[in-house]
């Protein structure tokens, strides 16, 4: 398997189902592998942010990769397994690999915001323990701190560490990292769907998408078209996808994307405390937009 095997086209950023008690429904999980992995998606990535692994034990999070990765056929599996503390991250990527992931998503330090010199240490450190394909996951949004643009150029040199997954929705220096690596053997994915179009026309490659749990198919077309150069397709899939983009950040992710599986029939809304269900307020909403998805596919 190639690093662009790991970075290029649509790699659904996996939720983790629950029971009505709060264990893992590992029969949902294996079956949204198989739905997804039905629907063309080019690769699967439990037990990140959406898989609401900060609320999952070690043990259950490693649970969930080893169910992902026995019910996929054939896509790479890219397991998130970041933490805020390096010798976590470097335990969770080491038990990551030893249950078959082909691939490690590595979210920064959130908290304790360490300056560029520790960012780029921790990343160092993991990379050079586990060997293993590794994404460095830029989302300031939950951690409290950037990846410096330099930081990523000079981690874009080590063998191991081949992308850098951007939610920042900052295009410039999401750019500026594209064009600075275009010599390494390094890609840029996007991390926000609704961002995903711009990253590809200024130098990505794919996404770890949210809504592709929902809409796998015309994400991956939406995506593949842009790749191919295919503009006016893209440009129209995602102006067709981009009230389900906003309808899936009206609250907190992955509340939405949850209650829209929900609403598909894909398995139960339920998630960790202190996350808690959709608001009423916002469920009409969602619901109108799935519904103009679904006409929109038959028309």
């Amino acid at each position: 398997m190639t690093p662009d095997d790991l970075t290029t086209g649509v790699f659904p950023a996996m939720t983790t189902p629950f029971d009505d008690d709060g264990s893992i429904d590992h029969d949902q999980l294996a079956a949204d592998v198989r739905r997804l992995e039905s629907a063309g998606v080019d690769g699967l990535v439990p037990v990140g942010s959406t898989g609401e692994s900060a609320t999952l034990t070690h043990d259950e999070h490693i649970d969930v990769v080893e169910t992902v990765v026995e019910a996929r056929e054939s896509v790479p599996v890219i397991a998130g397994s970041g933490s805020n503390s390096t010798h976590e991250a470097v335990s969770l990527s080491r038990r990551s690999a030893e249950a078959g992931a082909d691939a490690l998503l590595l979210i920064s330090p959130y908290y304790n915001k360490p300056e560029p010199a520790g960012m780029e240490a921790h990343y160092r450190q993991i990379a050079d323990e586990v060997d293993l394909p590794q994404i460095i996951y830029n989302v300031p949004s939950r951690t409290g701190r950037n990846i410096a643009v330099e930081t990523a150029v000079n981690l874009a040199s080590h063998e191991n560490v081949v992308g850098y997954k951007a939610a920042s929705g900052d295009l410039g220096r999401i750019g500026e990292v594209a064009e600075r690596t275009a010599d390494e053997e390094f890609s840029v994915i996007s991390g926000d769907d609704g961002m995903t179009l711009p990253i590809l026309a200024t130098g990505g490659t794919g996404v770890i998408s949210v809504a592709a749990n929902v809409e796998p198919e015309r994400v991956t077309r939406m995506t593949w078209a842009a790749l191919e150069g295919r503009y006016e397709e893209a440009r129209s899939l995602h102006h067709e996808l981009g009230p389900l983009f906003r309808e899936l950040f009206v609250q907190t992710n992955p509340i939405p994307v949850k209650e829209a599986m929900a609403i598909r029939g894909y398995g139960p809304a339920e998630l960790r405390l202190p996350l808690t269900r959709l608001d009423e307020e916002y469920r009409a909403g969602l619901e109108s937009v799935l519904e103009d998805l679904e006409e929109a596919a038959t028309v």
